[in-house]
């Protein structure tokens, strides 16, 4: 109760002091406009992606899972993504989005499907009204579509404290929007959630988890951003937190050529991890368990511009993970180069062809806690 009442001050004072922007904002503009806009609008978008998957380790299947007897299957095509979304623009401030991906139809459903689901009223650039479920702001990956980033899949560490309820889609209320510090433009946001996931009846308990981001806009000719997160929460009565700092970069080396630059860096309790142990087996205390990682993805662009090929990038991002860096320390190493080949523009189609290396510290048998390596060739078409 005190993270939510330590919340409503923030959220209070904050729209006390954005009220007069807000009123300024609901101000009707005079227009000239002969064909004035209709509403609502709608626009539809959707993603594709398949792979193909081989596994380059023995005993090791396409899903990472080491096996001790019996067959594996080492090679297989897979469905990673059928997402179908729609965005119902209703007013100039008011929007309502929706995604859902059908690829999880391929396995049990409950607690999938649904992704976003949420309605956006936006006051003025410097403040606007999120609710519903969404990706909560909390690091780079979630600023970003999958279908966009420079490797085949988010981040171990992403996955990771989106279990503990800190990315991902979450359910729950954010209040956004950009100000100007000087001459740094800053984007924000501070977000309250149930933090048990998606697609869930209601919350696990009467814990909520509130966070917020900060992205500070240092160079604009090299689009050099620095980003801050932190949060804190209770979950099952247990006070848990979690924080965070990533930058990225680009920087044009040539006329058609372009490096870019990822690095981020995570902290908290994995709650997520010490509730699932028998009592019996854990300790008192949920600080006892914390993870934490970095990863560090260069991305090297060359726009070509032939024919239908847009460009071809080399990527190569490096990360560490560790679940519980306190007690039963396992470090996990992932390696994950990749060539990508785009067609037409902002990735309307992109094939992609690499491998993840996976290094874990103290290998588990017949779990995917098991160090292996994977071929992928995985193709992608977006709306």
């Amino acid at each position: 109760m005190k993270c939510i009442r330590t919340l409503l001050i923030v959220f209070i004072s904050f729209i006390f002091l954005l009220f007069p922007l807000i009123l300024h904002a609901q101000t009707p503009e005079n227009t000239t406009s002969e064909s004035p806009i209709k509403y609502p609008q709608f626009e539809f978008k959707g993603l594709f992606q398949g792979r193909f998957l081989a596994a380059m380790t023995d005993e090791v299947d396409v899903l990472g899972v080491q096996h001790t007897t019996g067959e594996v299957t080492q090679t297989s095509f897979d469905i990673k993504r059928m997402r179908v979304g729609l965005t119902t623009k209703i007013s100039p401030e008011t929007e309502v989005v929706i995604l859902v991906n059908l690829a999880d139809f391929k396995s049990d459903p409950k607690g999938k499907v649904l992704e976003n689901a949420y309605a956006k009223y936006t006051f003025n650039k410097y403040a606007a009204l999120v609710g519903g479920q969404f990706r909560a702001p909390f690091g780079i990956e979630d600023q970003v579509s999958v279908d966009i980033i420079k490797s085949f899949d988010f981040s171990n560490q992403y996955y990771e404290f989106g279990k503990n309820g800190w990315t991902s889609f979450q359910i729950g209320a954010s209040v956004l929007g950009s100000v100007d510090i000087g001459k740094v433009p800053v984007n924000y946001a501070f977000t309250i959630i149930n933090g048990n996931g998606k697609n869930q009846e209601k919350d696990k308990d009467n814990g909520k988890q509130c966070s917020t981001r900060w992205v500070f806009g240092l160079s604009k000719e090299n689009k050099i951003n620095l980003g801050l997160n932190g949060g804190i929460g209770k979950v099952s009565t247990q006070e848990v937190f979690a924080l965070g700092a990533d930058i990225t970069s680009n920087f044009k080396l040539a006329d058609k050529l372009h490096l870019e630059l990822q690095a981020e860096y995570k902290q908290g309790t994995n709650h997520n991890l010490y509730f699932s142990l028998p009592v019996d087996d854990r300790t008192a205390n949920v600080a006892d368990y914390q993870m934490r990682g970095i990863y560090f993805l260069p991305n090297l662009r060359y726009e070509i511009a032939y024919r239908r090929l847009s460009s071809i990038e080399f990527s190569c991002r490096y990360e560490t993970f560790n679940s519980s860096y306190k007690i039963d320390s396992n470090v996990r190493q992932t390696y994950t180069p990749m060539v990508s080949l785009e067609f037409g523009k902002a990735y309307t189609g992109r094939i992609e062809l690499g491998f993840t290396l996976d290094n874990y510290e103290k290998d588990i048998p017949d779990t995917s806690v098991y160090s292996s390596n994977l071929f992928l060739v995985q193709l992608q078409c977006r709306l």
